[in-house]
């Protein structure tokens, strides 16, 4: 190959996307985001600090405790954060929530990234993402639209 031939480029960026749609009213749906109390019964167990816009707040999971600082929140629409995907912060993504009127319910997107999916480590996160935010968002569903909170039935 000539040096004047362009290299194949490789799309290695990744952002994670999810959707689902909800009985529950906008209002309802981004207060489950919102507010700490509402936020620890379908995400994490307990939430240390404030979710307003700038505050950095700890989420204690059973295993781990992450921290999250909240970049934008407009009311019944959008919720945007910051969090890390290791324990050194090498790898800290964005966090878009979007939560729109459907019919008499809501549909909530998730898009969480982006993970450069090229280092192995990143891969396992973009991994970690896909199955951590699919689980969290039936959850969701559940609590919202069930009052069910299928974290008690987890093993471990």
């Amino acid at each position: 190959m000539s040096e004047t031939q362009a290299q194949p480029r490789t799309h290695t960026m990744r952002t994670v996307r999810l959707q689902r749609r909800l009985d529950a009213q906008p209002y309802r749906v981004y207060r489950a985001w919102s507010s700490p109390d509402a936020l620890t019964t379908w995400f994490p167990d307990a939430v240390e600090g404030s979710l307003a816009v700038r505050a950095r707040s700890t989420l204690v999971f059973p295993s781990r405790r992450v921290w999250w600082d909240v970049l934008a929140a407009e009311p019944e629409s959008h919720f945007r954060f910051s969090w890390p995907w290791s324990d050194s912060d090498d790898l800290v993504t964005t966090v878009d929530v979007t939560v729109a009127p459907r019919g008499y319910g809501s549909l909530v997107t998730v898009e969480d990234g982006p993970f450069d999916i090229s280092r192995p480590d990143v891969l396992d996160a973009y991994a970690e993402c896909l199955a951590g935010w699919g689980e969290a968002l039936a959850n969701l569903r559940a609590v919202m639209d069930f009052s069910v909170d299928l974290r008690r039935y987890r093993s471990g």
